[in-house]
């Protein structure tokens, strides 16, 4: 493995997906410009869903569309979240050249998320994700409820190591192994992973976590420790699943990127410029955000030397 750590911006989608606060178009992009400017990479821009299931992210095409012009010459990958053709279309024609789809294990939480079964999602997202293999497009696939089902408690690890094979023999570029409602503990992680790591390229695995139970930064640790390099996070630790109850904010990606710093992994991310992020986004969001680390840097920079890293 390499010594770099790739952090898959969810903020502008899973972020802003369950806030109160519905956030105009140009202060999405004004986040994701900010985003890009901290050296962001990778970032999960929108998702195209009907505007009644989701109305913080009605206006998607306008946001897709406008980010890609802005970022899309700069090698900023920018991703869509569909589920249907009809998303794949607006997506398509918004310029977005990398998707992400996904999929459910767990049974209630796919008929309360999609209204569909894990095998009628699967079957959809297998057309989705052949079209976007035809058309050129980068593939992602998350991979929900991998480890606990909001309604079905634990799912058996057999379950989720199936879906994932099924996935992987499609041919998609990356699969987001997600700890949907973040109920996993470390040593589950860390299992799943090394389980799901000995039939597929760790190279091709992310993980998706949130901070429910405050135990996402141990989790990601585990998965660290199995070898992932690619991990999703969002920007204040912003988050939640409309369809999954008690499912709390993501990751903070500040967390993320610090936690990286600590252990000598590259991120790429100015720290500095990404806490600006997060404080023009509270004041954008009415309401306090921020990772754990923002005490701490808080603090910090009244010192001298100030707290500096990249």
């Amino acid at each position: 493995m390499n010594d770099l750590l790739k952090i898959y911006e969810v903020g502008p989608r899973d972020g802003l997906q369950n806030e109160a606060a519905r956030l105009s178009a140009e202060q999405k992009l004004r986040l994701i410009d900010g985003l890009v400017a901290a050296g962001l990479r990778h970032i999960e821009v929108t998702s195209f869903v009907h505007p009644q299931a989701i109305p913080q992210l009605a206006d998607a095409d306008e946001v897709m569309a406008v980010t890609e012009t802005r970022h899309a010459a700069d090698g900023v990958e920018l991703i869509g979240l569909v589920f249907n053709e009809r998303g794949y279309d607006r997506a398509w024609a918004g310029g977005c050249r990398s998707l992400a789809f996904g999929a459910a294990v767990s049974e209630t939480f796919s008929r309360r998320n999609t209204r569909n079964t894990p095998r009628e999602a699967l079957d959809t997202a297998r057309a989705l994700v052949e079209r976007a293999r035809q058309d050129g497009a980068r593939t992602r696939f998350y991979v929900m409820t991998a480890w606990i089902c909001p309604f079905e408690g634990v799912i058996p690890p057999q379950k989720t190591l199936a879906v994932v094979q099924e996935i992987a023999d499609w041919g998609v570029d990356e699969i987001a192994i997600a700890d949907t409602v973040g109920y996993a503990d470390p040593l589950s992680v860390g299992r799943l992973i090394d389980s799901i790591a000995r039939r597929i390229d760790i190279e091709r695995l992310a993980v998706h976590l949130h901070d429910t139970q405050a135990l996402g930064l141990a989790n990601a640790t585990a998965a660290m420790q199995a070898g992932i390099r690619t991990f999703d996070s969002s920007v204040g630790g912003l988050g939640g699943c409309p369809f999954a109850p008690g499912a709390a904010g993501n990751l903070a990606t500040e967390d993320l990127a610090f936690l990286a710093h600590k252990v000598g992994l590259g991120t790429g991310v100015d720290f500095a410029r990404l806490m600006e992020v997060v404080f023009e986004l509270e004041r954008a969001i009415g309401r306090p955000i921020g990772g754990r680390i923002r005490q701490w840097w808080e603090s910090n920079q009244d010192q001298e030397p100030r707290v500096e890293f990249n």
